[in-house]
């Protein structure tokens, strides 16, 4: 419905608004959204693929560390990281400032290259967003039998011409939708983009509606935005939709990694390790620093406040996405019909509709039940109830299940898949409904899967930052709005101990990734 909403709000054309942006920034916009997307999904294909290849194919020193290391990145924000890099780049940063106490260097001596900028916004999110490349792309890789490499080798193909002309072609579907979840992602930054200065859809859409005083407006820019989004996800698909490989049913010989020797491996480790260097340990350690100069300052019953406001709406969010992921996964189990996979289908893809544009849909939508609710209780009761769906914590709870729907029915279908059939046919045999069967057997077997799902939505409800912008209460804050406005007003130090609590839950994912890689439940 919020998606059905921004879409319909071409009925109401807003022709001196985009006579305006047509002849100011709407070029901008397109242009700087088109580029950050396809650079951040050129970089996520150059670090994740080799990575996961590196790893998967070869043993080295210190690999069986790096393949969870490789992942801190994932619990670091966008946004966060760009507040980080901004104040250690920067002309009064620590970098700058030893360059010129070593060099005896003065303002204009020296080039130093701008880290605000659409290329910083590229590498920022490139840093973080490698990972969805290197899961997949490290899946598939030791998916692919041993008998392939041996049959390529025996036809007279070195080891590079193996993994060009074989290993890559077969992994290009995994490779291909993580660097298209990783370019949704950009899409979708607000807060990166906002903070660097670049003019992105996202921006503009905040631009329209405060700045302009046009909701309207401001949908049909969003409208535009999930334009771009949907055409990303059908090219997506059509550049895989005839690439289909197969292995047979017989059990594949197990994968020998080639062992390096100590020099190569160094090198490998160490290349491999940068990006952790640079997505995660480096921002980390400079936010650590910041957060023990401030600690005093900073942690104080207001902070504590609002960590209880980010966990209970995280809590209350992630709870609500997990029933209903529990509902349509079980449903769709007990209903193969094509209409109902469909519509299953339909209500996961939330997660690829940015939050800007949820948000704005869903505050049109709520916005205009509220003004019919007052109509009713004024005409029965001379009273108005206020904004009791569009303002309260009800419209935040709505967006984020929309939102992180998927993630949380992921992990359940995954669950429900381990569970044979068989194992329903039995308890239906002895008289047990359905929702019995749900509550008696399916849900104790499900125990991990619901925990991985509640964990990863309520990391993600934590460090969404523009639905929470848009939809907020008044006088309610967060972890990420505290980081958000400390870092806009310039003042980076004091907006490290809200940051670094969330880095530091962002990373309980991570380990639980880690666990699910290294310990796969099979059928």
């Amino acid at each position: 419905m919020p998606t059905g909403l921004v879409f319909a709000s071409f009925i109401y054309p807003q022709f001196e608004v985009w006579q305006h942006l047509f002849n100011t920034v709407l070029s901008d916009y397109v242009f700087n959204s088109l580029c950050l997307a396809f650079g951040v999904g050129a970089l996520v294909i150059l670090i994740g693929t080799p990575l996961a290849w590196c790893i998967s194919r070869y043993d080295f020193v210190g690999r069986k560390h790096l393949q969870w290391l490789v992942l801190l990145p994932m619990s670091m924000p966008a946004y966060i990281i760009a507040y980080t890099y901004t104040g250690m780049l920067d002309f009064a940063g620590p970098a700058q400032s030893w360059l010129r106490s070593q060099f005896n260097w003065e303002y204009g001596d020296y080039y130093f290259p701008e880290i605000r900028s659409l290329t910083g916004a590229i590498l920022m999110l490139a840093l973080v967003l490698y990972p969805y490349v290197y899961l997949l792309a490290r899946t598939a890789f030791n998916e692919q039998p041993r008998s392939l490499e041996e049959t390529a080798k025996s036809l007279g193909e070195s080891s590079f011409g193996y993994w060009f002309k074989v290993a890559l072609p077969l992994a290009r579907p995994a490779i291909l939708m993580g660097t298209a979840l990783a370019m949704m992602e950009a899409f979708a930054d607000y807060g990166t983009v906002q903070y660097f200065g670049v003019s992105t859809f996202t921006t503009g859409i905040f631009r329209t509606w405060f700045g302009l005083n046009n909701g309207m407006a401001a949908a049909q820019l969003a409208a535009m935005l999930t334009g771009f989004v949907i055409l990303l996800l059908f090219v997506e698909y059509f550049s895989r939709r005839k690439v289909k490989y197969y292995f047979q049913g017989q059990v594949a010989k197990s994968k020998q990694r080639v062992k390096l020797n100590n020099g190569a491996g160094f090198v490998v480790f160490v290349l491999c390790f940068i990006p952790v260097i640079l997505g995660f340990l480096l921002p980390f350690v400079q936010l650590m620093n910041w957060a023990i100069d401030t600690f005093h300052e900073q942690f104080t019953p207001s902070f504590l406040k609002l960590a209880w406001n980010s966990f209970i709406l995280a809590a209350i969010a992630s709870m609500v996405a997990v029933s209903i992921a529990l509902l349509f996964g079980y449903g769709k189990r007990l209903n193969q019909f094509r209409f109902i996979q469909v519509l299953v289908g339909m209500v996961s893809l939330g997660y690829a509709v940015p939050g800007t544009v949820i948000a704005i849909g869903a505050l049109i939508s709520l916005s205009w039940l509220d003004l019919r609710l007052n109509e009713v209780t004024e005409s029965l009761f001379n009273t108005s109830v206020g904004l009791v769906l569009s303002g309260s914590l009800f419209s935040l709870i709505l967006v984020y299940s929309s939102r992180f729907l998927a993630v949380a029915l992921h992990n359940i279908d995954t669950g429900l898949a381990r569970i044979k059939p068989s194992m329903d046919d039995a308890a239906r045999s002895l008289g047990y409904k359905p929702i019995l069967i749900l509550k008696t057997i399916h849900i104790p077997l499900l125990k991990t899967s619901v925990l991985s799902a509640l964990l990863l939505v309520f990391v993600d409800v934590l460090k969404e930052l523009p639905a929470t912008l848009i939809l907020r209460p008044f006088n309610f804050n967060t972890l990420s709005i505290k980081t958000f406005e400390l870092a806009s007003d310039e003042r980076l130090a004091d907006a490290a101990l809200p940051a670094l609590a969330i880095v530091i839950v962002g990373i309980l994912p991570v380990i639980l990734l880690t666990k699910i890689i290294d310990n796969p439940v099979h059928a």
